[in-house]
């Protein structure tokens, strides 16, 4: 799961556009949005297709997704749990 969480990081950082943000500055406990990295509801979208592009995983419920972006820990489980690819 370390290389998830990595790679999470990486795709994290390139699709998001995060120039000011380094992989390593992330921890896997950090939340994504409101304090640690900030992200904002743009970026929870863009989360979403990652999600699906990358792993196969398709959120219908746009809470869910709330559940699943809380830090990089969480999202990591949950691809685990239910990739398709």
């Amino acid at each position: 799961m370390g290389d998830l969480k990595l790679e999470l990081k990486n795709k994290i950082v390139e699709v998001l556009n995060l120039e000011d943000v380094s992989v390593d500055e992330i921890k896997d406990s950090d939340p994504l949005f409101g304090g640690g990295l900030g992200l904002d509801s743009i970026d929870a979208l863009e989360l979403i297709v990652l999600l699906e592009k990358e792993y196969g995983i398709k959120l219908s419920d746009p809470k869910k997704g709330k559940e699943i972006f809380q830090s990089i820990e969480v999202m990591a489980k949950f691809i685990e749990e239910n990739r398709t690819k």
